[in-house]
């Protein structure tokens, strides 16, 4: 947007000077040419909210500053102009009448009479009225030279054939009025942006804000505190008295107050007050405010975007395959537990599922809409575990992120939190778990502040922790606090029947052709009679391996499994989990438990040539348990 200046010229000769200058200063304007006598200053009145300032000259300038709101830059016309054109006057020999508008200059102009020792008079005038009725006095006075500005005296003087001096203003103050009014124009655009930025940032603000000087009038009131408090800006700015009971709670005494709860017109808000203080005196108090409801809403919002990144149940029980009586009755009874709210203990070997029960129990319970956080207690050793769980506050220790960063049970916050393998949690760190489950509140890694959480808790193992309580490795006192319902997941072996649907549903999903039914019945008996230790993790692995290496051939016997695999496939498969191998079977002689399990350790790893996952799988442990155990066995296991 270009500079808005309305330029109201009284003569066509200033109307030429300013055309002049405008275009060496590349600077734009709008014309109306006239003065008073033909409205000038009733143009600019009427025309002043298209412009940010107006120039004018003499009375013109000073009739235009009486009635418009809008600065006003006034070309200047010194004395020394009024002086030049009293001397040329002199010259006709006639009464010299200098016709001039009423206003501080006019007292100068009287001091030239005095001191200057020249016969002149002065007309006085403010409207075109008295300019038309001053003009017809000064022709009465016979022979008479005009000395004035505007096109009126020249019109007046070739009226009536009498001699005329125009005073004229100085290129260089037509010059400084044209520079004047295009900084005004800057500023005023400049002042206007920000108005316009704090107004926009004020009304779209989901806050309510007010601003009260320190005559406790209210100044401002955006947009969010109008409807907060159903009122009308007209109805509350700038009154002498607070109009009632909902903002002197809000103005209070004036002090400082930070998330405060107040009740409003039957809405909870939470209010914070903030003096502006200047060397020692509250100028304004700035009170702003947001319904809770606004609050949890945006909370949410936060949430939703939490999910999005993959914080969210993707299974539900339709995705547990079978048709042994067994899973039935795990996945009704997992239905009845799963619409409480209450801690679930769900207890299965490894890779029975206990994630995908645990995502179905969050999507048939009342926080379905929320999120649902894994952490694998196993994964994650103690120091780690805290600040993952509990997150942590910006400097709480050396690498922290800059920020802090929100934990596992604050993302959870209105969902469902799965602690997987809980048996491998340290013992130290149990008490914390406990406090949290009493509590629903934690406190930040380097945090002094008290964050509340509504969760749900779903806890997993695979170990008999009742076993680890009277070894005293798991907490009595948190062991009865997570076993308030639980839920046994029923291991693979226990329900062979349905092998060949899972098998079957495996190999679809993989793209092949294969199916359990097609299948050489060696083989099809070989995968029923195994044992499956890894359970139906194993079967999906095993299920991979079927459709890589066979290629969609139906014909498959265990013989082409033995050639086709690398190391006979099959055969080592039935060396290390056959019950019937003795190589399975550990000779331990009795003695200290902690001795004992670090026996079987040694002799399951010879067992199986070194093999990290067998040898969990063997034992029914994770990868991750051997793996600490293993390395307290270092030295020996090598």
């Amino acid at each position: 947007m270009g500079n808005r200046i309305l330029f109201v010229s009284p003569t066509d000769e200033l109307t030429q000077m300013a055309n002049k200058v405008s275009k060496e200063l590349s600077i734009k304007y709008d014309l109306y040419e006239g003065g008073i006598t033909k409205d000038g200053h009733l143009f600019a009145e009427k025309s002043s909210d298209k412009y940010d300032v107006i120039i004018s000259s003499g009375g013109t300038a000073e009739a235009i500053r009486k009635i418009v709101s809008k600065p006003v830059v006034s070309i200047e016309i010194s004395v020394a102009d009024i002086l030049y054109a009293i001397y040329r006057a002199k010259d006709y020999n006639n009464t010299i009448g200098i016709v001039v508008y009423k206003n501080d200059e006019l007292a100068q102009i009287y001091k030239l009479k005095k001191y200057l020792n020249i016969d002149f008079k002065i007309f006085e005038y403010e409207t075109k009225s008295e300019i038309m009725r001053m003009l017809d006095d000064a022709v009465s006075f016979g022979r008479i030279t005009l000395v004035g500005m505007g096109g009126i005296i020249k019109q007046t003087a070739n009226k009536h054939k009498l001699d005329y001096i125009m005073v004229k203003c100085s290129e260089k103050n037509v010059r400084n009025a044209l520079i004047n009014a295009m900084n005004i124009c800057e500023l005023s655009r400049n002042d206007k942006e920000i108005a316009k930025r704090y107004q926009t940032i004020l009304d779209y603000s989901q806050e309510g804000i007010i601003s009260f000087d320190k005559n406790n009038k209210i100044t401002s009131i955006n947009a969010a505190a109008k409807k907060i408090l159903d009122v009308k800006s007209e109805k509350v700015i700038n009154k002498e008295d607070i109009i009632n009971d909902s903002f002197e709670m809000l103005l209070g005494n004036g002090n400082e107050l930070y998330n405060k709860l107040m009740t409003i017109n039957d809405k909870q808000l939470l209010v914070n007050r903030i003096p502006i203080v200047i060397n020692n005196d509250t100028l304004s108090i700035v009170v702003n405010f947001q319904e809770t409801s606004n609050i949890q809403e945006t909370e949410r919002n936060i949430r939703a975007k939490l999910y999005r990144k993959g914080l969210v149940a993707k299974y539900s029980f339709s995705d547990i395959i079978g048709d042994s009586d067994k899973i039935k009755e795990a996945v009704n009874r997992a239905g009845k537990i799963g619409r409480t709210d209450s801690t679930i203990l769900l207890t299965a070997e490894t890779g029975a599922g206990k994630e995908l029960f645990a995502q179905s129990i969050h999507n048939v319970s009342d926080r379905r809409g929320g999120p649902f956080v894994a952490v694998n207690c196993a994964a994650l050793p103690g120091n780690l575990l805290e600040s993952e769980l509990f997150g942590y506050e910006e400097g709480a220790f050396t690498g922290a992120k800059k920020g802090g960063k929100i934990g596992m049970f604050e993302l959870a916050h209105n969902g469902t939190i799965f602690l997987d393998e809980i048996s491998e949690m340290p013992l130290d760190f149990q008490g914390r778990l406990l406090r949290v489950l009493q509590e629903r509140e934690i406190h930040r890694v380097g945090g002094n502040s008290v964050i509340n959480i509504d969760i749900r808790i779903i806890v997993a193992t695979n170990k008999n922790l009742f076993k680890k309580v009277v070894e005293g490795k798991f907490r009595e006192d948190l062991f009865f606090r997570i076993n308030v319902l639980d839920l046994y997941i029923p291991s693979l072996r226990e329900r062979k029947q349905d092998i060949p649907l899972l098998l079957d549903k495996f190999l679809i999903e993989m793209g092949s052709k294969i199916k359990f039914i097609n299948l050489n019945e060696d083989v099809a008996e070989w995968i029923m009679k195994y044992n499956w230790p890894g359970n139906v993790r194993e079967l999906r692995n095993f299920a991979h391996k079927m459709f890589v290496l066979y290629e969609d051939n139906e014909n498959i016997n265990i013989e082409d499994l033995r050639k086709l695999t690398n190391n006979n496939l099959l055969n080592n498969l039935e060396q290390k989990y056959s019950q019937n191998n003795d190589d399975s079977t550990i000779k331990i002689e009795i003695g200290e438990l902690e001795d004992m399990e670090n026996k079987i350790i040694k002799e399951a790893f010879r067992i199986y040539k070194g093999d990290k996952s067998l040898t969990a799988e063997k034992l029914g442990i994770s990868r991750t348990t051997l793996w600490k155990k293993l390395k307290d066995l270092k030295p020996e296991s090598e």
